[in-house]
């Protein structure tokens, strides 16, 4: 059996070197067209900004070195142009020798990967992109040089360039032509990951474009000259499928290649793997792309099995993700509401704002965390989680209890492990549900954000349950304070009507609902409280 495989790195790595350990006598054939089929892709920014020292801790394997451990035939500089389903070839140019040949094949692996996304703006071939070792080399020269540098797309890539190139001293300017950054995010979790840019000294531009790319200026859609000795561009990617395409194989509505839970393409002899293959949505049901390192190694294991007869079936995704920026922690999984808005489906949201870990402890720091639920079912739709501690793990939690399909009220009663320096006895997790659990038992009713105005509109009175203090120091113009230890007194000096409360975070706020409610009043809590709501009303005056 030979198996030829277009691309290395992770998906077409972990394809050749699982496809060996189970299959000895397999001919194993690896193209790539660059320089280098095995390096730490995710690894470049920390690279180019010094945490990575070493640029050899890159390059875990080389073609040598996978030919003695593995028996393949790796082949670098050698580009696939064209594949012959018929006659099962593909055609082959080495870029060396300029000799161009086709080499037979059994089954097809395509692991072509992503290419970064270029907009047509005058001057951006001065640009530079991150996509592979020859182009994190390219960007350390370059920055050795500058003392300005700005950053087009506040995405991953984006924020991960910002706060290295950030950390090797240059001034750093960020611009986004969205209203936020970190799309996956809605817009009152992003809103604190600007504020912290900011406040390190990053320069954050949002809702505005690039209209050219000058010799040492960027310069903004609303005439801005940004000083800009270097500039990286980071709008993101889109799957290189042109060879499967031309190929005439099956393409999806992201542009990648459609697969079957096995990575079969649709001829059953081509699989594909990576951010070239299109991923089935865990909420939807529909192929999306999910360009993301994890899942570019599971699915190279899995077309490894499928090759060999072994059973092989593909998760559906939820695009589960983190970002490191400047000690912050950004992470999420699943839909957010922006996309269940837009379709309009049933859900529910949850925010809370603990701390980390216990709050006697020293050092706990707060955590913001947001749960999206499916309004018929109780099914977790998404999860989002900001702050300086614990984001990573508690969205690994949130992730795997998807994939087991626990439901949001599921979630009160799961077993994590407590010690004060790690969380707390109520780990957020937990506080999840029991938040969703009141909703999804109408124990409470909520508010979000951006539904105060209209419900303000409509008659309702805010109350500020927090104390005088904390009411003046900071509050929801047009509240009315109601300390919540002195509401039970003063229930009959409240307006008539529908009443919306508030606290800082929300927990208080839900007390004081279930006082009122109690008494008869139409009440309901704003979720996450005064911090949520500011978070998203800045986010909107963006």
């Amino acid at each position: 059996m030979k198996v030829v495989i277009v691309g290395g790195v992770a998906g077409g790595m972990s394809a050749a070197t699982r496809l060996r350990r189970l299959d000895e006598q397999a001919e194993i054939v690896v193209f790539e067209k660059g320089e280098y089929v095995s390096f730490a892709n995710c690894g470049l920014p920390y690279y180019i900004g010094g945490v990575i020292g070493e640029r050899s801790a890159l390059l875990p394997q080389s073609p040598d070195g996978l030919r003695e451990r593995f028996a393949l035939d790796v082949r670098v500089g050698h580009e696939v142009l064209a594949i012959d389903r018929t006659a099962r070839t593909v055609t082959v140019r080495d870029h060396r020798s300029g000799v161009d040949y086709a080499q037979h094949w059994d089954h097809l692996v395509l692991s072509m990967g992503a290419e970064a996304v270029v907009p047509p703006v005058p001057g951006v071939e001065r640009a530079h992109v991150l996509r592979d070792v020859v182009d994190a080399d390219a960007i350390v020269r370059a920055a050795g040089h500058a003392r300005t540098a700005v950053v087009i797309g506040a995405g991953f890539i984006g924020l991960e360039m910002a706060e290295n190139l950030h950390a090797r001293g240059l001034s750093v300017a960020l611009v986004e032509q969205a209203g936020q950054v970190l799309s996956p995010l809605d817009p009152e979790m992003a809103q604190p990951v600007a504020a912290h840019l900011r406040a390190h000294g990053v320069a954050v531009h949002l809702g505005t474009r690039v209209a050219q790319v000058g010799p040492d200026t960027v310069v903004l859609g609303d005439g801005a000259a940004l000083p800009a000795d270097l500039v990286v561009l980071a709008a993101g990617v889109r799957p290189r499928s042109g060879l499967a395409r031309a190929a005439d194989l099956a393409i999806g509505p992201g542009g990648g290649v459609l697969v079957d839970a096995s990575l079969r393409t649709s001829d059953p002899r081509v699989y594909a793997v990576g951010d070239v293959a299109e991923k089935i949505d865990a909420v939807s049901g529909k192929p999306v792309l999910i360009p993301l390192a994890g899942p570019a190694n599971r699915q190279g294991r899995l077309a490894a099995d499928s090759i060999t007869g072994r059973p092989a079936r593909d998760t559906e995704g939820h695009g589960t993700a983190v970002v490191g920026v400047l000690g912050l922690t950004a992470a999420v999984t699943g839909w957010n509401e922006k996309q269940l808005r837009t379709v309009g489906r049933a859900h529910r949201v949850v925010h809370i704002h603990p701390s980390a870990h216990a709050t006697y402890y020293p050092g706990a720091a707060p955590l913001s965390l947001k749960l999206l639920i499916d309004g018929d079912t109780d099914r977790i739709l998404g999860a989002q989680a900001v702050g300086t501690e614990g984001a990573a793990r508690r969205i690994d939690v949130l992730a795997t209890a998807m994939a087991g399909g626990l439901s949001a009220s599921d979630l009160l009663g799961l077993d994590l492990a407590y010690a004060p320096q790690y969380g707390s006895a109520k780990d957020p997790v937990n506080m999840l549900g029991y938040v969703a659990e009141n909703l999804a038992s109408a124990a409470t009713t909520t508010v979000q954000w951006h539904e105060l105005d209209a419900a303000r509109a409509g008659g309702a009175t805010v109350l500020d349950v927090r104390t005088p203090d904390e009411f003046a120091a900071d509050a929801i113009p047009g509240a009315i304070n109601a300390p919540l230890d002195q509401l039970r007194q003063n229930i009959t000096d409240l307006p008539p009507g529908r009443l919306i409360v508030y606290c800082r975070v929300g927990q208080r706020g839900h007390t004081a609902a279930r006082l009122l409610s109690a008494y008869g009043r139409d009440t309901a809590n704003l979720d996450g409280g005064f911090l949520t709501w500011q978070a998203g009303v800045r986010s909107a005056s963006l």
